[in-house]
Order: structure tokens, then C-alpha cells, then sequence
């Protein structure tokens, strides 16, 4: 198993960055599968993949798995036909397969019984943030907007707001999100898929 990231410091070893980064190994997405596939990473293991680093999650305490009930609640009472929602399942993107807390589907949830769930298939992700919130408005954030994914929603926790990223450019030097709107507990925050608004949701609604 390779350590959590490029800092990290190894068990009775010197620091992670101390190591060449051409020395260090980092996974293909067909690699990181195929230990899923043949047990070598089971679910017990609690890891996704970013940018080729098999990370250890965050745990959840109790606010943050409210939340993440709270968002799917909101999220599926708006969905027109077409879409679902998906809790805490890969979407591979790239050199990555992160685990969004909650993201937005397009289809039928069987049209992905022999395939895995892409960047094209998503029109919104979102992150429940605490301990994660440096992880999730850095790292994970370039990894969606270089995927292309529409919308990616922070909740963040200790500070009760929410940060919605929009317009993604893509693949890019450093990938990012256009435009960023931090919205509190008063406001709305709209759920756009397509590029069409279906509704809008209290920022409440969402938190703790």
C-alpha cells in the first residue's frame, strides 16, 4: 500500500518529499481498480484515488453524515427524470477515482451495471467539509474542473456556508473553477443541470 500522499512522513522513515518525486510510483486508475476487483482493497480500506495516490478518507463524525443525508433529501426532491443521486461512489476522472459525498447522475442507475461512472455522466458533485476542507478546496477541486464536471458544491461545515464552483476550465496548468459564490443560511442556492435551473434549494436545508 503507498503512503497517503507526497508529505507524508513513513513509519520510523524519513519525510515522503525527501524521496525524488521521478522514484515515487503512482497508479493507473486500470491498476487501482483491479485491487478493488481481486480484493486487494476492500471497502474496509476506506481509500480513494487522486492523481495516482491511493488516499486514506476522512472519517465522518455525526454532523457531517447528517449532512450528507440532508443534501441527498434536497437533491432528490428536485431531480427531473433522468438524473439520480449517488452517495459516496467513484466517478474516474483522468488519473482519479474520488469518492464525492454526494453527486448528481445522469441516466438510470442500471445503465451502469458494465461501466463505471465518468465526468460526461455527472452534472454536480458535492463535498461535505470539516477536517477536509483544505483536501476538498484545493486538490479535489482541481480534479473536477479538469474532468469538466459542471458544478461542485463545498458545504463547509465550521463555518456554515456553502461554496458553489462553477464553469470549470478543464484541463489547464492548474485547473479551476471560473466563477465561486459563497452563499449562508438565508440564501438559495440553485440546482442547474444541462444549463437549465430545476429548482432551488435553501441553503438551511443543507446544513447542520
Amino acid at each position: 500500500m503507498p503512503v497517503e500522499t507526497e508529505t507524508a512522513t513513513a513509519a520510523n522513515g524519513p519525510a515522503l518529499d525527501a524521496i525524488a518525486p521521478e522514484r515515487l510510483y503512482r497508479f493507473r486508475v486500470e491498476q487501482y481498480d483491479a485491487m478493488a476487483e481481486h480484493g486487494i482493497l476492500t471497502p474496509e480500506d476506506r481509500v480513494e484515488l487522486l492523481e495516482g495516490w491511493v488516499v486514506r478518507k476522512m472519517g465522518k463524525n455525526p454532523p457531517h453524515m447528517v449532512v450528507n443525508g440532508l443534501v441527498q433529501d434536497a437533491l432528490t426532491r428536485l431531480l427531473p427524470p433522468g438524473w439520480f443521486v449517488s452517495i459516496q461512489d467513484p466517478v474516474t476522472a483522468g488519473t482519479s477515482e474520488p469518492e464525492p459525498d454526494v453527486k448528481v447522475v445522469r441516466g438510470d442507475r442500471r445503465d451502469y451495471l458494465r461501466r463505471r461512472v465518468g465526468p460526461a455522466d455527472v452534472g454536480l458533485v458535492v463535498e461535505v467539509s470539516d477536517s477536509s476542507l483544505k483536501e476538498d478546496q484545493t486538490f479535489k477541486k482541481q480534479i473536477y474542473a479538469r474532468a469538466g464536471i459542471p458544478f461542485y458544491w463545498i458545504i463547509n461545515i465550521p463555518d456554515t456556508k456553502l461554496l458553489v464552483h462553477g464553469d470549470p476550465t478543464g484541463p489547464a496548468a492548474t485547473p479551476d473553477y471560473r466563477r465561486v459564490v459563497e452563499l449562508g443560511p438565508a440564501d438559495e442556492v440553485p440546482l442547474v443541470l444541462d444549463g437549465r435551473e430545476v429548482g432551488r434549494i435553501a441553503v438551511r436545508d443543507l446544513l447542520p
